[in-house]
């Protein structure tokens, strides 16, 4: 696993996973151990490892994609078609393919994500496993002035408290009826910021419930008082990595990332709901699409789906803007037909988005995604709010 030369490519890298242990002796038994972990996805001879000196007497472990696996599964950090590269067909298992697509992207990151113990990992591979899987099943109607939840799980708290459970209802169950319209028979209206809120705080809720069990129960009491939403949503469940300063690379996504595709036209973003779009990266290459679920977004799809917002915009009778979206879809449809006008549109949106309140030269791709924060009941990152 380890050679001079990998250790050199590895002393010199930026991403991958981090453990941090405390000393020496235990970095060797790690590294053995996430030998023995990722042998399960057929990994074990796929990466190397380098014991960094921290402060003190503490050490740390850090885990890279060999190079020449790297070059070949996502060359330039490029994920996007990691389920192809790694060999995965229809036929593979799809829970075992999405967390061994996770594992390769933590381990091909230009990013390093940092964790305190093998436990507090796999238990953040699971979560963005659930989440992944639940934006597959999500369907909702996309409503920015409306919202609806199902009234045997939820009940509305007013302005300040959102949407509340219903005293002694399971938060998992809750989630999953208003989410997934497999379980309900109904779409429930939703805005797409809040929809990726509440499949996140799914994801996070499965594993606290076969692995931190108390803190379930704090969350179920939690959301029985108040919603915690938008910004701080953000604040207490998430941590954003990638900036306008370090941008991560364009095709770099891994598994459960959270993320928003700007629009970059400064009047159609002017119309409630289409300022850009909040998604989940899904894996194999596919985004979210909670409004219409059988046909989830590339990279492509969405960004020239957004390119036509600025077509698709109009003022009506009362002085406001709003969006058509069948003049949207249809010129979808014209622009994916034609070679030459599609690639003309990809070479304007596939860019890196302007700085806030900028409409310049930028696309539709941000610098930055959203993870959870660990919920390992051994290492619990996540402090919820009191109220």
């Amino acid at each position: 696993m380890n050679s001079s030369t990998a250790w050199l490519s590895l002393h010199s890298s930026e991403g991958g996973i981090q453990l941090t242990t405390t000393q020496a002796a235990d970095a060797d038994r790690l590294a053995g151990e996430l030998t023995t972990l990722l042998d399960q996805w057929a990994l074990a001879s796929a990466f190397q490892t380098l014991v960094v000196p921290l402060q003190g007497a503490h050490v740390a472990l850090v885990c890279n994609l060999r190079p020449d696996f790297r070059a070949q599964w996502m060359p330039g950090h490029d994920t996007l078609g990691l389920h192809e590269k790694l060999g995965h067909t229809p036929q593979t298992h799809e829970v075992w393919a999405l967390e061994r697509e996770i594992w390769v992207a933590l381990l091909g990151s230009p990013h390093r994500f940092q964790f305190a113990s093998l436990t507090s990992l796999s238990s953040h591979i699971r979560v963005r496993r659930n989440m992944a899987l639940d934006a597959r099943k999500t369907a909702l109607a996309f409503k920015t002035d409306a919202a609806e939840r199902p009234q045997d799980f939820w009940q509305d708290g007013g302005d300040d408290a959102g949407f509340i459970l219903q005293p002694g209802r399971c938060l998992v169950d809750a989630l999953t009826a208003a989410t997934q319209p497999d379980v309900t028979g109904k779409l429930y209206d939703f805005s797409c910021y809040r929809a990726t809120e509440y499949v996140i705080l799914l994801g996070i809720a499965q594993e606290l419930k076969t692995e931190h069990p108390e803190l379930l129960v704090e969350l179920q009491n939690l959301n029985e008082v108040h919603a915690v939403r938008s910004g701080q949503f953000h604040e207490v469940y998430l941590i954003e990595y990638g900036s306008m300063e370090a941008p991560l690379p364009a095709r770099f996504y891994v598994p459960g990332d959270r993320l928003w595709f700007r629009n970059p036209d400064e009047r159609s973003s002017d119309v409630t709901g289409y300022e850009g779009s909040w998604v989940l990266y899904m894996g194999g290459g596919l985004f979210s699409n909670f409004w219409k679920r059988d046909s989830p977004y590339t990279l492509e799809s969405k960004a020239i789906e957004i390119f036509h917002w600025k077509d698709g915009v109009y003022t009506n009778a009362q002085g406001e803007l709003q969006m058509d979206e069948t003049v949207v879809d249809a010129l979808v449809a014209q622009t994916e037909a034609d070679p030459v006008a599609r690639n003309q549109v990809l070479a304007r949106m596939l860019r890196m988005r302007d700085p806030k309140g900028v409409y310049a030269q930028g696309g539709c791709i941000d610098t930055s995604r959203e993870y959870p924060r660990g919920v390992s009941q051994a290492h619990c990152e996540l402090v919820l709010p009191q109220f």
